[in-house]
């Protein structure tokens, strides 16, 4: 295994456990599922060992990112070789359709507003009926305290680039909606993240 371009997320590493335990819930028994956004590899790593029946396809816009997802899924049979994608891009260029699942994690708070509803035309997209949308990470929710430590990520973030912000997740089910995909169910996660499973429904 080439180590050397392995690169390594505390965050992916404390949460790759408890997303793999929903998946594996959430998921039929076997398909073909898209990683968004899929960064240092580790997500895919794990949980495309644990979900054998599963053939995933990771993606990712940086050529860093695309060597280390390459280097922690070497030796997986069902690891697709990833692919370059840019979720704004109108055509995602390589991205097969149909697919059954599509997962995203940690992305929307990290990239323009713009690339929300992009993310949702896109699933809409390649999607087969009734797949499902996986989306993980920290949301603002109406009528709900949000956490401290969230609060503080997000005033972080919009330091960061004003464009970025932890999204209203009313606005996030909105865009979802508007190109067919509904909210079948919202899991609470640790440390103050949800992941929400979106199905195509049109």
């Amino acid at each position: 295994m080439n180590t050397d371009a392995r690169k390594s997320s505390p965050a992916a590493e404390r949460n790759q456990g408890p997303i793999t335990t929903e998946l594996l819930r959430l998921l039929p028994p076997r398909g073909r599922l898209l990683e968004i956004a899929s960064g240092t590899g580790q997500h895919a790593a794990f949980a495309a060992a644990a979900l054998p029946q599963w053939q995933w396809l990771p993606s990712d816009a940086s050529p860093r990112a695309l060597a280390s997802i390459t280097a922690w899924c070497e030796g997986l049979a069902n690891v697709e070789m990833p692919l370059t994608l840019d979720v704004m891009s109108v055509d995602w260029a390589g991205v097969p359709t149909p697919v059954d699942a599509i997962f995203c994690a940690n992305m929307l708070h990290i990239a323009p507003w713009a690339v929300c509803a992009a993310l949702m035309q896109g699933a809409a997209r390649h999607l087969a009926p009734q797949g499902l949308l996986l989306l993980y990470g920290p949301y603002v929710e109406e009528g709900v305290a949000t956490a401290a430590s969230n609060e503080a990520f997000d005033a972080d973030l919009r330091s960061r680039n004003p464009q970025w912000g932890l999204r209203l997740l009313t606005d996030v089910l909105a865009k979802a909606k508007a190109v067919g995909l509904e909210m079948m169910e919202k899991v609470d996660m640790p440390a103050n993240n949800l992941l929400l499973a979106l199905r195509r429904v049109a």
